[in-house]
C-alpha cells in the first residue's frame, strides 16, 4: 500500500504551503511615514491647496531640491490639481526643501511589516538596541520616548534607512518590544 499522495493532492499541499506566508500578509499594509504638521503660513497653504487630495505624509517619500519639488508639483497637479499662487508656491517649496530636501532620506515605499511569532525578552531587546542604535545616538534618546507601536515602526524603519543594521524580523520584534515596554500606556 502506497502512502504517496495523488498528484492533485500534492498540488493542493504545495499551493497551501506557498499561500501561507501570503495569507499572513493579507491585511498588512506598507508602513507609512508620520509627518509632523507645520504651523503658520505653511500649514495654511497645505490645508487650502493639498489636503483635499492627499495627506502630508506623502511628502516624506521624496528627497528633492527646489527644482525637483517644483517639477513634482507641476506633474502631479497638471489635471484638476491645486493652482497655487506664486506666494503660496514659494512658501510650500521652501518648507518642502527644508524638511524633505536632497540631504534628507526618503521614507521607503515598500516595507510591509512581517508577522512575528517570537518576541524579545528585555535583555535581547537591549542587546539589539545597543548594536543597532547606539552607534549614532545614546540609548537615553530612545528611553525618553513613549509611542504607540505604529510610531515606533516608523522611527525604526527611518533609522534603518539611515544606517541602523536591522533585518525585517529584528525590526518587528523590536517594534513590538518598544510598544510593550515604552508604549503610550506606560507610567514610567
Amino acid at each position: 500500500m502506497s502512502t504517496r499522495l495523488p498528484k492533485p493532492a500534492k498540488l493542493l499541499v504545495i499551493v497551501a504551503l506557498l499561500a501561507a506566508p501570503l495569507a499572513a500578509q493579507i491585511g498588512r499594509r506598507p508602513a507609512r511615514p508620520q509627518v509632523t504638521r507645520p504651523d503658520g503660513p505653511v500649514w495654511q497653504v497645505i490645508r487650502k491647496n493639498c489636503t483635499a487630495c492627499h495627506g502630508i505624509d506623502d511628502y516624506a517619500f521624496f528627497a528633492l531640491d527646489k527644482a525637483g519639488w517644483q517639477k513634482l508639483l507641476e506633474t502631479k497637479h497638471k489635471e484638476g490639481g491645486a493652482v497655487l499662487s506664486d506666494a503660496d508656491r514659494n512658501t510650500l517649496l521652501d518648507w518642502l526643501v527644508a524638511k524633505f530636501g536632497p540631504d534628507s532620506k526618503p521614507f521607503p515605499r515598500t516595507y510591509v511589516p512581517p508577522e512575528i511569532t517570537t518576541f524579545f525578552s528585555d535583555p535581547e531587546a537591549r542587546r539589539l538596541l545597543d548594536r543597532a542604535c547606539t552607534r549614532c545616538h545614546g540609548i537615553d534618546r530612545v528611553e525618553k520616548e513613549r509611542n504607540p507601536e505604529e510610531r515606533w515602526r516608523v522611527i525604526a524603519v527611518d533609522m534603518r534607512e539611515r544606517g541602523a543594521q536591522l533585518a525585517d524580523e529584528e525590526l518587528e520584534r523590536l517594534v513590538e518590544w518598544l510598544g510593550r515596554v515604552w508604549g503610550t500606556n506606560q507610567d514610567k
